[in-house]
């Protein structure tokens, strides 16, 4: 166990949300998440890594009334470069802008200690996978801008796209 402090950052919305984190012991929740969309996430070594991840690096978890229904992790590069390591919404709760919630306080939690530049890898256009379309898109809308593919840095199956956005200070 880590000593993050866990304090909720983000008020209830009109869906009944609120954000949490940097939390702890959410291991549980977030794989059922990242079972709920195997579209995504179908490589069970990976499933597993993300899941054992949220033990160590900083986790935030958004609840939709008594259950969490999405998260987003983040890598610290550098104090001022971060990367979001995992992001995933429940199946169930996709499509109604909480991903966008999520990022947004994840943004503004990473301005307030003076982080600039935030980071992704997905998979790259590249790629016959329908499914990342749909991850680039949001990406897209959110202000991130695509810098550089590695073909190779997962599989030449999995070509990488390395996304990036400034943090709005």
């Amino acid at each position: 166990m880590n000593n993050r402090m866990s304090r909720p950052l983000s008020k209830p919305d009109q869906f009944n949300t609120h954000i949490e984190g940097p939390k702890d012991n959410v291991q549980a929740a977030c794989e059922a998440i990242l079972r709920s969309v195997p579209e995504w996430f179908g490589i069970e070594e990976s499933l597993v890594q993300y899941v054992r991840d949220t033990a160590t690096l900083p986790t935030f978890v958004l609840h939709e009334a008594d259950r969490i229904i999405g998260f987003l992790t983040l890598r610290e590069h550098f104090p001022q470069a971060w990367e979001i390591h995992c992001v995933a919404v429940h199946a169930d709760a996709r499509g109604k802008g909480h991903g966008k919630q999520l990022l947004k306080h994840v943004e503004h939690w990473l301005a307030e200690r003076g982080a600039r530049f935030l980071q992704v890898k997905t998979i790259a256009a590249t790629s016959a996978n329908p499914h990342y379309a749909l991850t680039r898109g949001f990406y897209e809308r959110q202000g991130f801008m695509s810098i550089e593919v590695f073909p190779e840095l997962w599989a030449p199956s999995n070509p990488c796209l390395q996304m990036l956005k400034v943090i709005d200070a």
